[in-house]
């Protein structure tokens, strides 16, 4: 898999995860102390996160970072 589709689909499994809480980018940004346009920008693959970024996020969605991963 190359690294543009890769972080597509890293950000629409974020964008799931996210919308199955009911949540809103601002929501996730607050849990996970990131910016909201950090999180908008990760959800498009407009970012290439570090391992601990991500697990920033899978902490703020009370999740492990493997299921980030499954995608």
């Amino acid at each position: 898999m190359e690294k543009k589709e890769f972080l597509n689909k890293l950000g629409k499994r974020i964008v799931m995860l996210r919308e199955k809480k009911n949540w809103s980018q601002s929501e996730l940004s607050r849990n996970c102390d990131k910016d909201r346009q950090s999180i908008e920008r990760l959800e498009k693959g407009k970012i290439n996160p570090s391992a601990y970024y991500l697990k920033e996020i899978a902490d703020g969605l009370g999740i492990e970072i493997s299921e980030l991963l499954k995608i």
